[in-house]
């Protein structure tokens, strides 16, 4: 099976938001997305690209068109989130974000009405139906397909640093589950999902696609939901392991870290190198280690099996990443990674709203409401 890499201009990038909608009075999820969906709708009765469903009825995703900066990328999905949010309002709808609700039932959901959905969950059952997450995905450009895989492989050693900074789902239906991430460990469960093999060759990965294909694990290469993957379509890479983000500020944060590493690592290959990996075995265990502890893990650095924790090992490499993000223009929302350890990621906030309101998760909610509403 050949699969045809698109042609996209190096760096450029894309951003795709999952927005959670909720009761304004009970902060219970609210099923509220047909109504906003059928709002934005233009006059020719086509889909608005910018505003779109998921596979529960509780959540819209916002998607960006192609930008060359992460400023404007930013900026195109608050447009989007103020349209989002001029319908819902009346509706008695606010909008948040996180990786998980805290305390609403899965079971009380309602999936969308496509055919692709009801085949998702048709074929994972009670597991499918549980997937109450939601997620930022990070599309960046690559100019030549030969890059992707080795580039790919190179950012699975950063999967505890965007899987920690982005920790947001330290709850599910109503208990504290002891993990920064539950999202993480929810997601993966899917037999499509999780961390991608690390393929030496397009042939490889094309090879992996033609037998999954042809044993009727999937129908096509996007159904292969990893954490990073390539997206022939758009001719980018994916980065999909964050959970959602609360603010627009860090959802910029982490389009900008993406963005700059994408583009160090491309440049180390333009220059005749080989991009540093580490072994399966130790990606695996960075993504638990951070789903489980955030920005209290203590990771794996490299293939000799060093270990730092993984604020310090965020700190150290900003520096380094600081002339690329300037070249990019986006030197100040990668700045603003280290705003978020020293403000404390989503999970780290949230937990500390139910600590100092009694344990309220109602009051949780309202946080991540106002935190999308107004920022830090």
């Amino acid at each position: 099976m050949q699969i045809e890499f698109a042609r996209s201009d190096r760096s450029t990038l894309g951003i795709e938001w999952e927005l959670a909608l909720v009761d304004h009075a009970s902060g219970e999820l609210a099923p509220a997305a047909p109504e906003i969906l059928a709002a934005v709708e233009p006059d020719d009765g086509t889909a608005n690209p910018h505003i779109t469903a998921e596979l529960l009825t509780n959540t819209v995703e916002i998607v960006t068109g192609v930008h060359r900066t992460v400023g404007s990328g930013v900026a195109d999905l608050a447009r989007s989130l103020d349209t989002v949010r001029t319908i819902a309002e009346p509706m008695g709808v606010d909008v948040m974000c996180a990786g998980t609700h805290p305390f609403s039932q899965w079971f009380a959901q309602q999936v969308t009405d496509k055919e692709r959905y009801a085949t998702l969950i048709d074929r994972t059952q009670w597991w499918g139906r549980q997937l109450m997450i939601w997620g930022v995905h990070v599309h960046v450009g690559v100019e030549d397909r030969e890059k992707v895989l080795p580039i790919i492989n190179g950012l699975l050693a950063y999967i505890p640093h965007f899987q920690a900074l982005s920790a947001s789902s330290p709850y599910w239906t109503g208990e504290s589950t002891g993990y920064a991430s539950s999202r993480a460990m929810l997601f993966q469960q899917l037999p499509t999902a999780g961390l991608p093999p690390q393929f030496q060759a397009w042939a490889n990965y094309e090879a992996m696609v033609d037998d999954m294909t042809h044993v009727g694990v999937i129908d096509h290469y996007n159904e292969l939901r990893w954490d990073i993957r390539p997206s022939a379509r758009w001719g980018t890479i994916e980065m999909r392991v964050c959970d959602g983000m609360a603010t627009l500020e860090e959802v910029g944060a982490i389009v900008a870290l993406t963005q700059c590493l994408v583009e160090e690592f491309s440049t180390t290959l333009d220059d005749g190198h080989e991009i540093p990996t580490m072994p399966p075995w130790f990606v695996r265990e960075n993504k638990w280690r951070a789903a489980r502890y955030g920005l209290d893990a203590i990771i794996i650095r490299n293939a000799s099996g060093d270990e730092a924790l993984v604020t310090d090992d965020i700190r150290a490499m900003l520096p380094r990443l600081e002339p690329i993000a300037e070249r990019l223009g986006c030197l100040e929302e990668l700045r603003c990674v280290e705003r978020i350890l020293d403000r404390g990621a989503s999970y780290q906030r949230q937990l500390a709203v139910a600590e100092s309101s009694g344990g309220s998760l109602k009051a949780v909610v309202a946080s991540l409401v106002r935190e999308l509403r107004d920022g830090l």
